[in-house]
């Protein structure tokens, strides 16, 4: 009976995203029904002592992160940079490559810092021109943006700045840049079977005689390209960002030693901070800073003008995406203290090999909560500990252990209830009924990387 109520309690979370209601509210509701059904004296200690903690501790650490993330992509699409990129990608690849522009694009924005949600709605007038242009099916477009922006640059790439590279620095004691050979590599992979996958369904649809589409929804005005920045400034903060999560990174450490002791008259006793479990969140954060920075001050007109506006939607949207993520992970920490979670905990130990077992629990996990920051934080928070013991029992570093789950979150995140997969078909003018089926090849394409991945290091030892 316990298991049926932790199964009871996912389903119930999982239904409420896909109907759309607000994570926010109902994850405490399933988690707090679980409990009041297991111990009913249990519910308000459960709230207080293990959800509202658990929310209120990925807040402090994660928020700022969400925070700087969204503006430095508001500040990228006030100042005209993210069109300007586009603009150049088409102008250098050519029309021709469709879906190597748009893939190239939104990879560009992300693995430079750009939200995601945040280049869907910069990149779309560019690929909607450019699939008109080439008569390629609309329809086909929502999965070249979903390979370019929800796949590789969001997690397999060392060093991306996106939340779900972050989130298992501090569990992990790793920092951003973990196993870069095998997040290289399942890069590649993702990119050459995507990008394989996309050009047979373009190829099939045009020799059916398919065009772009007639009665379309939301068709975006052509685009004005006559006076962008020049492609090489639009670049510059992007590379910046990079740069600087690099060297921080490293020096952080350096700087602070092991730990970060901070000693203020109106403090009682001094605050310490084991450097190693925030190095990653701390360059992140530097870096995005230094990127906003950039911006304004070489497109300081531009920014000015709108940014009032801009920067409310900006913080409006983190505030969402962080609350919703948080949600979730309080969610996982009332459901991992539950006795019917110690049956999932066996069975899933069932599975031998430490790398597969939370490669499975994790993309489980995000499935089933549309989220792979959420996914993720619930598994992390259940059975991290677990993880890690394997790991280490195994001789597995704890980098290539990151790798593994930060992939495994962007695997099987985009079901049809995922909130970035509904955004993007909105955006786009398109249904599930239309464009969802490149969408799960994408999703598909992705949970195979991780398994790849893990078949690299068994037969290779490259971390």
């Amino acid at each position: 009976m316990s298991f049926v109520i932790v199964v009871a309690a996912l389903a119930f979370l999982m239904l409420a995203a896909y109907r759309g209601y607000s994570v926010i509210l109902f994850a405490p509701l399933a988690a707090l029904g679980a409990v009041l059904l297991t111990d009913p004296s249990a519910v308000a200690p459960a709230f207080t002592g293990i959800f509202m903690e658990k929310m209120v501790g990925f807040v402090k650490l994660y928020f700022p992160v969400f925070l700087l993330g969204a503006v430095f992509g508001k500040v990228i699409e006030l100042s005209g940079y993210s069109r300007s990129i586009v603009a150049a990608a088409i102008r250098y690849i050519g029309s021709s490559r469709a879906n190597a522009v748009i893939v190239a694009v939104c990879a560009l924005l992300t693995y430079g810092g750009v939200s995601l949600f945040v280049v869907v709605f910069a990149v779309y007038p560019f690929a909607a021109e450019l699939y008109r242009q080439s008569n390629i099916p609309k329809r086909l477009m929502p999965g070249a943006i979903a390979l370019g922006a929800f796949s590789f640059t969001m997690d397999s790439l060392p060093g991306t700045p996106q939340i779900q590279n972050i989130i298992p620095t501090t569990f992990f004691k790793t920092t951003a840049w973990a196993a870069p050979v095998l997040g290289v590599a399942g890069a590649l992979f993702i990119i050459v079977v995507g990008l394989s996958y996309l050009e047979w369904r373009r190829r099939a649809a045009m020799a059916k005689g398919e065009g772009y589409g007639t009665s379309l929804l939301n068709e975006p005005e052509p685009v004005e390209t006559a006076q962008l920045p020049n492609p090489l400034l639009a670049l510059a903060p992007l590379v910046l960002v990079g740069v600087s999560n690099f060297v921080l990174t490293r020096m952080i450490p350096q700087w602070y030693g092991a730990t970060s002791s901070l000693e203020l008259p109106g403090l009682a006793k001094p605050v310490t901070i084991p450097t190693a479990s925030v190095v990653a969140i701390w360059a992140v954060e530097g870096a995005l800073l230094l990127g906003i920075l950039l911006v304004a001050v070489t497109a300081f007109g531009a920014v000015r003008q709108r940014f009032a506006e801009g920067s409310k939607t900006a913080v409006g949207g983190a505030l969402l995406a962080a609350m919703n993520t948080a949600s979730e992970y309080g969610f996982g920490g009332v459901i991992a203290a539950l006795p019917g979670f110690l049956v999932v905990g066996d069975a899933l130990h069932a599975i031998p090999n430490p790398l597969v077992n939370a490669a499975v629990s994790v993309s489980a996990l995000a499935g089933i909560t549309g989220s792979a920051s959420g996914g993720m934080s619930i598994a992390l928070a259940a059975m991290g500990d677990t993880f890690i013991q394997g790991a280490q029992a195994a001789g597995i570093p704890l980098e290539v252990l990151h790798r593994v789950v930060s992939m495994a979150s962007g695997g099987m995140d985009t079901l049809p209830h995922n909130g970035a997969v509904i955004t993007l078909l909105a955006v786009t003018g398109l249904t599930h009924r239309e464009s969802y089926r490149d969408i799960f090849a994408v999703t598909m394409i992705k949970t195979l990387a991780v398994f790849f991945v893990i078949l690299v290091y068994y037969m290779t030892g490259l971390v």
